[in-house]
């Protein structure tokens, strides 16, 4: 069964299992004490701390090892926050970081902190200009992923770090998806990671400081990894990350060659397949192995369960997927479409014959999944104009049921004429200007309803 969703958790990595199995019969004993156990654990420790500073690119003694890589993001936020109070309580981060970071931010704010959220493009990427502009005086702490969970594109953190460090600014970097494919660029200031995305266990992330940078931790505190994060080690699952990581990044050139074709391959040719298709983010600076798209006219829990009946794994921001009923914040910041979102990560070794069939079922899922739904087969030819004002009452419907009677209607539209769409579905906001964008036609706007939700206001120009 092809597991499609890497960005989520990554397989277990065959060297990962291997080291994880060798060190709980080597690194059980506490690292800590001077007996021979322990010195054998501390040995275990050191090497391990040592390989993955190498691959993050500082000094073995500016990283510590976490609980999840939630945590090294929480930790880091917190500690850096509170190591600058004296500059100002305003941290900076873009609008599609991590859940993690916004979490964070959410905190501070909620202790009396400014946050300010930089705005990204239709890709997903900020403009390392805006960032700069974001970092007013009193700013303590900037965040920029590497490159982003949802839709793969990567950030300028190399642009946007130059301009912290010229602002005085420490920049912190959630690494996550990327370190299994490289190094960060750029002169940061902090990083975070979780091994469990590179095929290291679940359960350990890491979190480099470098030294010069202000930093205090905060809640209780040990002496364990410089009081960062305190707690007996996981030493055989911290050993199996470190030494996945290092294989990872044995194969990342190849491997990641090879994915970055087949997930071009998949740029290409679902938007040939399957009509009525956006496919997001940026197509060059992107991770290799991560592709979104978004199908029009489509329930995306419904895609992703027939999906899976197919035998294939994917993940998805739409809506209509979520117990909260709104769409991706990342999907929501870029303004793309978010009905029938699917997201493709492909795990290392995935071989080309899965990407082929994958690419033969969609279509017929796609098309089963709009039959079912009701939603019009292609752009219907104009039809006798309605008399009176147009309105499409979908109140009380969710996605994609308000795109699909907009669509219905519309041949009805006098050329020039408006039709009014009445939804209280947030994902509405962002998929009646996509359907607007990829149908030619003129979004004018939004205003609240008088009898519930918001009215948006479709312009027929075509």
């Amino acid at each position: 069964m092809p597991y499609f969703d890497a960005a989520s958790a990554a397989p277990l990595h065959p060297v990962a299992r291997q080291a994880l199995l060798a060190s709980l019969d080597e690194g059980w004993a506490d690292p800590a004490r001077l007996y021979r156990e322990g010195r054998r654990a501390r040995l275990l420790l050191d090497a391990a701390r040592e390989a993955a500073a190498d691959a993050v690119g500082c000094r073995p003694d500016e990283l510590v090892f976490t609980p999840s890589g939630t945590r090294a993001v929480h930790a880091g936020v917190s500690g850096a926050l509170a190591g600058r109070r004296r500059v100002g309580d305003r941290l900076v981060v873009s609008a599609v970081e991590h859940s993690s970071v916004l979490h964070a931010g959410e905190v501070h704010a909620a202790a009396g902190g400014t946050v300010a959220e930089v705005p990204v493009d239709r890709s997903g990427a900020v403009d390392p200009a805006v960032f700069a502009a974001a970092l007013a005086p009193g700013t303590a702490l900037a965040c920029l992923q590497s490159a982003n969970h949802e839709v793969g594109t990567a950030q300028p953190v190399a642009e946007v770090a130059e301009a912290c460090r010229a602002a005085g600014v420490p920049l912190l970097v959630d690494a996550a998806q990327s370190l299994g494919w490289g190094p960060v660029e750029g002169g940061w200031s902090l990083l975070a990671a979780s091994a469990h995305k590179w095929g290291g266990p679940a359960g350990v992330g890491l979190l480099a400081v470098r030294k010069g940078v202000r930093f205090a931790p905060q809640g209780p505190t040990d002496e364990r990894e410089s009081g960062r994060a305190p707690g007996f080690e996981n030493l055989p699952a911290v050993v199996a990350a470190a030494a996945s990581l290092r294989a990872v990044r044995a194969e990342a050139e190849a491997e990641g060659a090879r994915l970055r074709g087949l997930v071009d391959r998949i740029r290409t040719r679902v938007p040939e397949l399957v009509p009525d298709v956006e496919v997001v983010g940026d197509p060059v600076r992107r991770l290799p192995h991560l592709v979104t798209f978004s199908c029009l006219y489509v329930d995306g829990e419904t895609l992703l369960h027939e999906l899976d009946r197919e035998g294939f794994s994917v993940s998805s921001g739409s809506s209509c997927t979520s117990s909260t009923l709104t769409p991706s914040h990342v999907l929501r910041a870029m303004g793309v479409l978010s009905e029938g979102n699917v997201r493709v990560s492909l795990p290392v070794g995935t071989p080309a014959e899965d990407v082929d069939r994958f690419l033969d079922v969609l279509p017929r899922v796609v098309a089963a999944v709009r039959d079912r739904l009701g939603a019009p087969a292609a752009p219907s030819p104009a039809a006798a104009p309605a008399a009176g004002p147009l309105v499409v009452d979908a109140l009380g419907r969710r996605c994609p049921i308000p795109v699909i009677e907009l669509a219905k209607i519309f041949p009805t539209v006098p050329l020039g004429a408006t039709v009014t769409v009445l939804s209280d579905d947030e994902a509405a906001r962002l998929d009646i200007p996509a359907w607007c964008e990829m149908r030619g036609q003129e979004y004018v706007g939004e205003r609240v309803s008088p009898g519930g939700g918001v009215a948006y206001v479709v312009r027929r120009v075509a």
